[in-house]
């Protein structure tokens, strides 16, 4: 656990991951659910973002709603060749997270892309660029959960008490895999209010007025748009991301799963009922790449991390698998929407080579 903390600090962790107060002051609201002042909320969480505990408080859009491609990429790369290779590719601004990980493929980043760029173009010209030996591109075929949230209180899976995934659980197992690519138009005015709503909130007692001011409205109607982006499912929830290595889950695991196709939606979702399990996916299969699920387990350490595969492993009946850990994050943020002017800076930079 990052040192420095203690139970309050904790308690204020496991508050804003699940869900920060739309409201004119929420940092008093906080205080009032762990008995502290608007400035003692507000000091601490300073604190946190200063040893890198605390990354970011805004809201978490879902990509594809928004019209985004996206997927998740596997690459394997010459050692020797892997870390510049990375640190390349953490240029692209559609690159959230990007990681080193054991096994056959070294490299597993997530990209995103705006509705009109070719996708598999990008992802194709980045493995050439790198001179990867291998790439493949792992889009979702079927979603089961997604849901970041840190129990900082137990240090065991999420928080009972404040968490809410998307998927599994939030709307019952069939509203669970309905619509979840569905784009859902939005309206100019309500990109802006996007731009706003992704960016970092300032640590001041009203975070919101100047957010609300530069778009001409209220903060209540500000938080309005908030709950009915939420309603329409484009964005997730409004909440703090954190280090999780920082915030003392040390050890990562991408646990893949060889599930026969008849078994898919009942392993998945059987999958995501477990508390240390964040994202749950189904995903392509490759004649060198037999693994169908994909669920991703954050523990304090690795022989958690093998006790949680195997309580899935008796739970499902799933005995082939394998755990990936990574060994390096090059890159972990927010997806940023709506910024046009970044990916085409990036697209210009990579026809030049």
């Amino acid at each position: 656990m990052a040192q420095g903390m203690d139970d309050l600090d904790r308690q204020i962790l496991n508050v804003i991951q699940s869900s920060f107060p739309l409201v004119d002051e929420p940092y008093s609201v906080i205080g009032d659910q762990v008995g502290l002042s608007s400035e003692e909320i507000v000091d601490r969480i300073h604190a946190l973002k200063k040893i890198h505990v605390v990354r970011q408080i805004s809201a978490i859009f879902d990509t594809r709603r928004l019209g985004y491609k996206t997927s998740l990429v596997a690459m394997r790369f010459p050692q020797e060749r892997l870390h510049k290779a990375a640190l390349h590719i953490n240029r692209h601004p559609g690159v959230s997270h990007n990681y080193e990980r054991t096994g056959h493929f070294n490299l597993w980043f997530t990209i995103a892309v705006p509705p009109n760029d070719d996708l598999a173009a990008v992802i194709e010209r980045m493995g050439v660029d790198e001179g990867a030996e291998a790439v493949r591109m792992m889009p979702t075929i079927r979603f089961f959960k997604i849901g970041v949230n840190f129990d900082m209180v137990t240090r065991r899976g999420a928080s009972k008490e404040y968490y809410s995934p998307d998927g599994y659980g939030k709307k019952g197992e069939g509203e669970a895999l309905k619509n979840w690519n569905k784009v859902e138009p939005v309206t100019d005015f309500e990109i802006d209010v996007i731009r706003e709503l992704q960016e970092d909130v300032p640590l001041e007692p009203r975070p919101f007025d100047e957010m609300s001011a530069r778009l001409g409205i209220t903060n209540v109607a500000l938080f309005g748009y908030a709950a009915d982006f939420v309603e329409r499912g484009i964005m997730r929830r409004f909440s703090a991301v954190l280090h999780h290595r920082r915030a003392g889950f040390r050890s990562n695991a991408m646990a893949v799963w060889r599930v026969d196709n008849e078994r898919s939606e009942e392993v998945g979702l059987k999958m995501a009922q477990h508390p240390a399990v964040s994202h749950c996916y189904e995903r392509p299969t490759f004649p060198d790449w037999p693994y169908t699920h994909f669920s991703m387990i954050h523990a304090v350490s690795q022989t958690e991390c093998e006790e949680i595969a195997a309580e899935i492993s008796e739970m499902t009946g799933i005995d082939d698998f394998q755990l990936l850990y990574s060994t390096r994050e090059y890159k972990k943020t927010r997806v940023r929407y709506f910024v046009e002017h970044e990916f085409e800076r990036a697209t210009a930079s990579a026809s030049s080579k």
